[in-house]
């Protein structure tokens, strides 16, 4: 059930719900409980209500630390098949690839394992050593990667042999003193003799070790890299620290293009990260990101610019928003950053409305306000009531992505969305709230009946989820005036919630 504000039930007088609440102990509210639930088997249920009365719902603990799995980072120059290779690895399309040099263009993080050990595997752009403008900062990644990885996979052209561009990238690796392993690429012929095992060989004179002839396309002798890469690998990461087990929190960065997100994830990063460009759609690939922020380590995932319509991309952009909705399935709490600057959009609302549909905890980040004038913030409230009512619930930060501003408010609100994003309501005092809400407010009278709430729990979090057992349907106005004062009694910021119903007859009644 969607949250709207508009319809919602109005209640006559105030009522006391949250002090009645508090006088209330524990096993008062236990004790009421079970009588409502002993109460409903005089109704007519369904096998499914077994479960939802069960009341052995799982709830995730305090999350153990483990140390951070090592990295292994791809390098090499455009359009050798970096990405390529890394999907082989991965077993999946997920980094973008495309028939054009430079589709990749930051270091983007994969999980990984082979043979049972766990891995960090990172996507570079191409390496070049004369790279100038947007170039430049690729190389500047792909350099960067190599200083935070643990061992090294350079890959080159197997059909062309070592460029002047390969011999640089070795002169390069060489200064970082770090495991490299040579892979040699588009090799589908491993016969000695063979024309292209005769380039392969050319390879040793990189001074790199014996070369692996591998085609990333086929996935031909990418076992033997990744067993000397794993020799190679240490048991945890150098540079990783400990991290919760399952990872850090998973945080999506996510909002239309050219608002500023990767300027943004530079500020956290305290580095020049992402590649960032005045051109809109800069990020093609979701750039993960290990971040330290308000005493905790964050995973943060710079998306692809959200366009107007999924159709009108193409090519590597239709790929990468895909992804950008994976990205937000996989985290557990989205930052939707808007620029202030612009009104806000039927993008922008559609975005929020991407993330409710995830069921995901939501941060609302308001960019560029160093240079808010006092005009425009009139109608930028203005906006913000008319346009964003349905998320008024959602913690709402306004930052600079250019200088960093505010930028330490980001953990707090993060860490109250995804508090309350797993919050679970105790039925006895749900239930006791649900009575006293009734009490005061009894739903109108529809048709000479009047629906009563028999009993309430809670089956799940991450969004929380509620589940009502009555005698008739509960009209919209009014199931939203719950939702509200759910959220006013309990605190429910930064997350969604649901409410669901489940009408159950007496037994008797039905013909």
């Amino acid at each position: 059930m969607s949250e709207r504000m508009e319809d919602e039930y109005l209640p006559e007088g105030e009522d006391r719900i949250e002090e009645r609440l508090a006088s209330l102990s524990e096993d008062e509210a236990e004790a009421r409980a079970a009588a409502l639930r002993a109460g409903l088997e005089d109704y007519d249920l369904e096998e499914e209500d077994a479960y939802l009365l069960a009341e052995d719902f799982e709830d995730e603990g305090e999350r153990p630390y483990v140390p951070a799995p090592p990295v292994l980072a791809v390098i090499g120059r455009p359009n050798v098949g970096k990405s390529t290779l890394v999907n082989r690895i991965i077993r999946s399309r997920e980094a973008v690839v495309e028939d054009l040099p430079g589709v990749t263009r930051d270091r983007v993080s994969y999980d990984a394992e082979w043979n049972g050990k766990d891995f960090t595997l990172m996507d570079t752009g191409g390496w070049e050593a004369d790279a100038r403008g947007m170039d430049k900062q690729v190389a500047d990644q792909a350099e960067i990667a190599v200083d935070e990885a643990d061992a090294v996979v350079f890959v080159v052209d197997g059909l062309v042999g070592a460029t002047a561009v390969d011999e640089a990238v070795v002169k390069m690796l060489r200064r970082k003193r770090k495991p490299v392993m040579l892979a040699a690429n588009k090799i589908d012929s491993t016969h000695e003799g063979s024309a292209q095992m005769a380039e392969v060989y050319a390879l040793w004179n990189l001074g790199l070790g014996q070369p692996y002839p591998i085609s990333s396309l086929h996935g031909t002798g990418t076992g033997d890299l990744l067993d000397a890469a794993m020799k190679a690998l240490p048991e945890t990461a150098q540079h990783g620290g400990m991290i919760p087990l399952g990872g850090p929190r998973r945080v999506a960065l996510v909002g239309r293009p050219n608002v500023g997100k990767s300027s943004l994830l530079n500020k956290l990063a305290g580095s020049e990260r992402v590649v960032v460009d005045d051109v809109a759609g800069t990020t093609r690939d979701p750039v993960d990101e290990f971040i330290a922020l308000g005493g905790e380590q964050w995973r943060f995932v710079d998306t692809a610019g959200i366009r107007r319509r999924q159709h009108m991309a193409a090519g590597s952009e239709y790929y990468a928003m895909l992804r950008t909705q994976r990205a937000l399935d996989k985290a557990e709490v989205a930052v939707v950053l808007l620029s202030v600057d612009e009104p806000i959009s039927e993008q922008d609302v559609r975005i929020i409305q991407m993330v409710l549909d995830a069921g995901r905890a939501l941060v609302l980040a308001y960019n560029k306000w160093d240079l808010l004038d006092d005009e425009r913030r009139y109608y930028l409230e203005r906006e913000i009531s008319r346009d964003l009512a349905h998320a008024a619930w959602a913690p709402r930060v306004n930052v600079s992505a250019r200088t960093g501003w505010h930028k330490d408010r980001l953990a707090p609100a993060l860490g109250t969305a995804l508090t309350n994003w797993e919050q679970r309501i105790p039925t006895g005092r749900l239930n006791a709230f649900l009575g006293e809400l009734v009490a005061a407010h009894p739903h109108p009278v529809r048709g000479g009946k009047q629906p009563r709430i028999l009993f309430g729990t809670q089956p799940s979090t991450r969004p929380p989820k509620f589940v009502l057992f009555t005698t008739g349907f509960l009209d919209p106005g009014y199931r939203r005036f719950i939702i509200r004062r759910l959220r006013e009694t309990f605190d429910f910021t930064g997350t969604p919630i649901e409410v669901q119903m489940r009408v159950r007859e007496k037994r008797g009644r039905r013909k």
